[in-house]
């Protein structure tokens, strides 16, 4: 089983102390310290050696120590300037591991490609819980070498990734994500497998890329149309799309077209058919 060194409390607090780390808490950064994590995190990952993996948020290292001792490279994306020499030590210490200082939001995925000799296959990430979500769906839309995710989340938003159409928190974003990844496996984490221990529940979720059919519409074409049709996801989706600026009579066309009721709400429908609403909404253009 692949573990970590500093997936326990006192490696953790020894190291955060050595670095002059220990008042560091206050960035609202949360060590994982249970090595059973960490060996389900990894089983979760499964990966074979020839993987140029992405992380995000490695922190002091605890998962990528794991990470580097089964990809072929790892390149940790990391935004706190502090825990550079953390990390500087383990790159001196791993010739698979480089990292980058920076926002992951802002970070080009050739800089990326290029610290990873290659674009990355993989992302392996205990994810920072206030852009996780927005990171997993633009990864995935730009780095298309990337076939799987294995993240770490707030259990909220792992249960938006796995929502399905007719429930509560199903909502645009899992639409989106679902034209690049479906879920793949999960497990829970709580809270005090974390220093400090964190106020909110965990979970780890596997994202594997998928291929859908979009009938030549590009995906942010389709995103438009599942963002006008959750723009107002108490009204139904016709009066939802035409308060987002789409035509009302295009729209009962393409309605008509789909088999779709103007009258339903945006939860309701799938990802295929939003495409499907997608296709019919662009038919008119494309014949002008």
């Amino acid at each position: 089983m692949t573990t970590s060194p500093l997936a326990n409390p006192g490696a953790t607090r020894g190291l955060l102390e050595d670095y002059g780390l220990a008042t560091k808490h206050r960035l609202g950064q949360n060590f994982l310290i249970d090595n059973h994590v960490i060996e389900k995190i990894m089983d979760l990952a499964a990966l074979d050696g020839t993987e140029r993996v992405v992380e995000v948020g490695p922190g002091i290292g605890t998962l990528t120590l794991a990470l580097l001792q089964e990809a072929a490279r790892v390149v940790s994306i990391e935004a706190d300037a502090t825990l550079e020499p953390v990390l500087e030590t383990h790159a001196l210490e791993h010739d698979n591991f480089r990292y980058i200082m920076g926002d992951a939001l802002k970070v080009e995925p050739s800089e990326v490609a290029d610290a990873a000799g290659g674009e990355p296959t993989v992302l392996v990430a205990n994810l920072p819980y206030n852009v996780a979500a927005t990171i997993i769906l633009q990864f995935f839309q730009t780095m298309p070498a990337l076939q799987t995710a294995v993240v770490m989340v707030q259990k909220e938003v792992a249960d938006r990734i796995a929502a399905h159409p007719g429930t509560k928190v199903y909502g645009g974003y899992t639409a989106k994500l679902g034209l690049y990844a479906k879920v793949a496996g999960r497990f829970e984490v709580p809270p005090r497998c974390f220093m400090p221990a964190p106020h909110v529940d965990s979970a780890v979720v596997r994202l594997d890329r998928v291929e859908v059919e979009m009938g030549g519409i590009e995906p942010e074409a389709i995103a438009r149309v599942i963002d006008a049709a959750f723009a107002q996801r108490r009204k139904t989706i016709r009066n939802s799309m035409s308060s987002s600026g789409f035509d009302k009579t295009a729209l009962d066309a393409a309605f008509d077209a789909c088999g779709i009721s103007p009258t339903a709400r945006a939860e309701t429908l799938g990802v295929d058919e939003f495409i499907r609403l997608a296709m019919a909404l662009e038919a008119p253009e494309s014949e002008a």
